[in-house]
């Protein structure tokens, strides 16, 4: 099979024809129809988080099952299946305490992921995240396979492996918005844009967007937002302030993958707000925060990883609204390439040419 194999950070993929491992028990080979490249595949691929090459990228995808290894329950052959960034195993101690955003299965590894094939040289090549989407084949646990039913084309329900997920439920999950409460949004990239819908699902009393990139912007309009914020020529923290009688906002979203961003979220808050955070500058980043804002001004930082979504029970939940319009990938998904062109998708996932680009296969 033709796989984007990172051999090392920073350089090229090098397009390669591996060998695909057998299942083991309790993994499967799915048919690769489409993965997204986003930002967090352009930190994978320079190195700003730690994944050790020869590796395949791709931390999120969709496909067609082909084959089931020993003791696999979950999913058949044939079935259409989402592969989000985060398994389910239901076992471990996140798991079974209600908590799968966390599971065992991918976090205990510490970033050092399976073996799934051999390279030319008959070197292993591992999986990143335990997903490894830039390749004809996966080799993944049925513990990350989602079984789907829709009509709609796999480019965009690839983005249920993360971007919707996260950004969505970033909004109903983590921050929990209530209707009439206010928002801000920091950044109008994929998971931004995810969000702003979201806000627009829970009825929010208004949703204000912070970007300094003017496409994004008009992007960030198009699909609702009643303020758009360029941060050079305002002060964003004094128009949200001024829109809601000098408190700040109830919700702030972060999702910028900056330290500054985070902390912009944080001063945009009222007292007892709650802000939701979902990026990272690298796998070291440390954010200062004002010590007052947290303790006597009760705010609750909260963490949005691949929006605390339970998959059983709110990918047909999320599936549905895409199908009904009530989520729309218009203005988000910003072309299609060809495994072949995936150093062209980086540089535009790094450039921001592109909100998000996905790598299409023939299927």
């Amino acid at each position: 099979m033709t796989a984007a194999v990172l051999r090392e950070t920073g350089v090229p993929f090098s397009i390669e024809a591996v060998e695909m491992f057998d299942p083991a028990p309790g993994r499967v080979i799915v048919r690769t129809h489409a993965s997204p490249f986003c930002v967090t595949d352009v930190h994978n691929w320079s190195g700003a988080l730690a994944k050790i090459p020869p590796t395949i990228l791709g931390h999120a995808s969709i496909g067609e099952v082909v084959e089931v290894g020993p003791s696999v329950t979950r999913v058949r052959v044939g079935q259409r299946a989402v592969v989000p960034g985060t398994p389910e195993c239901g076992t471990c101690y996140y798991c079974a305490i209600g908590e799968p955003w966390q599971c065992g299965e991918l976090f205990d590894l510490n970033g050092v992921y399976p073996d799934i094939a051999k390279g030319e040289d008959g070197a292993p090549i591992s999986c990143a995240g335990n997903v490894g989407g830039y390749a004809e084949l996966m080799n993944v646990s049925q513990n990350q396979t989602f079984p789907i039913e829709s009509d709609l084309p796999s480019e965009v329900l690839s983005m249920l492996g993360c971007g919707i997920t996260t950004g969505v439920g970033a909004v109903v999950n983590v921050a929990q918005l209530q209707a009439g409460e206010s928002v801000a949004i920091f950044g109008a990239g994929q998971l931004g844009l995810w969000m702003l819908q979201g806000a627009r699902l829970r009825d929010a009393a208004f949703v204000a967007v912070v970007e300094p990139d003017a496409t994004r912007r008009v992007a960030a309009e198009r699909l609702g937002a009643d303020v758009v914020i360029d941060p050079a020529a305002e002060d964003h923290t004094e128009v949200l302030r001024r829109l809601t009688d000098g408190r700040g906002v109830d919700v702030a979203l972060e999702a910028t993958n900056s330290v500054s961003g985070q902390r912009d979220a944080l001063l945009s808050s009222r007292r007892g707000g709650r802000i939701v955070v979902t990026g990272f500058e690298r796998g070291d980043s440390e954010v200062t925060l004002p010590q007052t804002f947290l303790t006597l001004q009760s705010r609750q930082v909260r963490s949005a990883q691949n929006g605390n979504v339970r998959m059983f029970r709110d990918l047909e939940r999320f599936t549905r609204l895409l199908e009904r319009g009530k989520l729309t990938p218009e203005g988000i998904m910003t072309r299609t390439y060809a495994v072949d062109e995936i150093d062209a998708a980086r540089d535009a996932a790094a450039s921001h040419d592109d909100i998000c680009g996905i790598i299409a296969f023939p299927h």
